[in-house]
């Protein structure tokens, strides 16, 4: 079982906006090789940090409309939320110690 929820266009300000938490959201579509290499990474941070940080995954294929307003031109996108607001996004593949060296700064 993930740690990392679904969100959609109907949720996100809910889960991703309104946190307490900081969120990581990962965009991510089923026809992207690198968001498949990213997902294993993403759901063992989930399960190393989930009591700190909220892991959520956007299906950009069924959700179009908050990755157009967050302007993801590149999949995948991880996006990192503090108190509502994008403090870091990275594009493309990153590795398991980019993205803990990213979270380790808003724990």
């Amino acid at each position: 079982m993930s740690a990392v929820e679904p969100v959609t266009d109907a949720t996100f300000e809910q889960v991703v906006l309104k946190s307490a938490k900081p969120v990581l959201i990962d965009y991510w579509a089923d026809w992207c090789a690198p968001c498949k290499q990213l997902s294993p990474i993403v759901d063992e941070l989930a399960r190393e940090y989930g009591d700190k940080v909220t892991f959520v995954k956007m299906d950009t294929v069924e959700n179009t409309q908050v990755p157009t307003q967050q302007g993801i031109m590149g999949l995948p996108t991880i996006q990192i939320f503090v108190d509502g607001q994008v403090a870091k996004q990275f594009v493309g593949g990153k590795t398991k110690a980019a993205l803990v060296k990213a979270l380790e700064e808003y724990l």
